[in-house]
């Protein structure tokens, strides 16, 4: 027995007629066996977008196919360049669903009362405390302040806090093929569509290189970061399930107003506000559709527009128009620098982007009808253009990075752009927009409210009916 252990003990690589070619061989066909299954099946946990793509499409144009050139140096093109024999038409649209946040490119939207359909239906919001309290605290430490007497829900842009620039939206509407292959049988419905914020964020640690590892895999892309998803509802909550996810409705201010809302903080993991470096409690808003804010000032009247003006979590307008000429011919006077190199159009949040008319020229319009040109619609759609569009800090901000520039173009729009008697010493770029229904105004008819909606999509033309002067009027 001695012998024989001694023996065994004594066997090599080339005993068991292995040597280290043959371990390699053995290492690189259990590695090709694995990696495919790994890249099509990754060992971490799911996303909850990847459940929404059994029954769910994404909503909104592809990189390969958008109409927005990210850049004002940009030579217009063709389609976009200003013609005496063509009228300016609908370049690209674009929708906000949370305020200050990614927008979502579209082909076609629809116009309601408070502005294009999805469009800043939720906004963040800080609680302004009597007592602030430190950015590193924990969640517990904030709720211990809970709000009391003078604390006040202040809404939240990239003004303060240009992060959210980064923080993506994505639209998931349902789709009534994949329902079918479901086994589920009823219309598709947008009330039954869904929201995926999406923020960049990995753990400290083994963790986070665990997460690192995991975006690359899922996204097959060696430059994906991990990322921490949100999911939200695009229909406004019922009661029955406010009650249940602790949801609760609060009033936020929105500039000068005040309206009651429903506050969904509860969906926010605590990792959102730390990478936006809020210090106070978040809150996230979403817009009653039932409490909207009535807009007055430079807006048509009841009687005119047939109806009353509202929006939602707009800043002040339900729309806002941008005629890219104008923009070029802004960016050309702009001093650039290595963190300033292009104006791209989505630093002025525009949700209509227009070519094709002369640099300026919106701000003579009064009203404008869209109609359908190449659009593949089949009506017009009837604006009243407001005012201008008086402009703060935020186009300083870089809107791919979140980085904000610490002077342009800030300082050449109020330099270059105080163009409105109403806004001295203020910048203004694009257009404020009011839509208009039926048979607005005919003999002061009230439009009936099925009938306040309309379409808009990109390759509509746009018609002047109306010209004449706009002069601010401040809130």
């Amino acid at each position: 027995m001695a012998a024989s252990a001694e023996a065994a003990a004594g066997l090599s690589l080339s005993d068991l007629n292995l040597d280290y070619e043959s371990i390699w061989v053995l290492l690189v066909t259990v590695a090709a066996f694995l990696i495919p299954v790994v890249l099509v099946f990754p060992p971490f946990p799911p996303q909850k977008s990847d459940a929404l793509l059994q029954t769910h499409s994404k909503a909104g144009v592809g990189r390969s196919e958008s109409n927005i050139r990210l850049g004002a140096r940009d030579k217009p093109s063709a389609a976009s360049a200003t013609s005496a024999d063509r009228p300016p038409r609908v370049r690209s649209l674009v929708v906000y669903p949370v305020k200050s946040c990614r927008g979502i490119e579209v082909r076609q939207g629809r116009v309601l009362p408070a502005g294009l359909e999805f469009d800043r239906i939720y906004t963040f919001a800080q609680l302004r405390s009597r007592f602030p309290v430190a950015v590193e605290d924990v969640d517990d430490e904030k709720k211990d302040g809970d709000k009391g007497n003078g604390d006040t829900w202040d809404f939240i842009t990239q003004r303060q806090f240009p992060r959210l620039a980064t923080v993506k939206v994505d639209l998931w509407l349902p789709d009534e093929a994949k329902l079918r292959r479901q086994g589920i049988d009823h219309p598709a419905s947008d009330e039954d569509a869904f929201l995926i914020l999406r923020f960049p964020w990995r753990d400290r640690g083994w963790r986070g290189a665990l997460q690192a590892l995991g975006a690359k895999l899922a996204r097959r892309s060696l430059g994906a970061e991990a990322e921490r998803e949100v999911l939200l509802p695009v229909a406004f909550s019922p009661a029955a399930e406010i009650a249940a996810k602790g949801y609760a409705y609060e009033d936020v201010r929105i500039w000068k107003d005040t309206v009651s809302a429903l506050n969904v903080e509860a969906e926010l993991p605590p990792e959102l506000r730390l990478y936006l470096g809020v210090s106070n409690r978040l809150g996230l808003f979403r817009v009653d559709p039932a409490r909207l804010r009535e807009v007055y000032r430079c807006a048509p009247r009841r009687a005119d527009a047939g109806y009353q003006p509202v929006t939602g979590f707009q800043d002040a307008y339900p729309l806002h128009i941008l005629n890219l000429p104008s923009l070029r011919d802004f960016s050309s006077q702009v001093p650039k620098d290595q963190e300033l190199q292009d104006l791209d159009v989505l630093r002025f949040r525009p949700n209509i982007i227009v070519s094709g008319a002369p640099a300026y020229d919106e701000e003579t319009w009064k009203q404008i009808r869209l109609k359908p040109g190449d659009s593949g619609l089949f009506s017009d759609a009837v604006f009243h253009v407001s005012c201008r569009t008086v402009r703060c800090k935020m186009p300083n901000v870089n809107q791919t990075t979140g980085l904000r520039h610490p002077v342009e173009p800030d300082k050449s729009l109020r330099t270059l752009r105080a163009v409105d008697e109403g806004a001295p010493r203020m910048g203004c770029l694009g257009m404020q927009l009011t839509p208009l229904f039926g048979s607005s105004g005919a003999g002061g008819e009230e439009v009936d409210e099925e009938e306040r909606t309309s379409w808009v999509g990109v390759g509509m033309e746009v018609v002047v009916e109306e010209r004449g002067e706009h002069v601010y009027i401040k809130q």
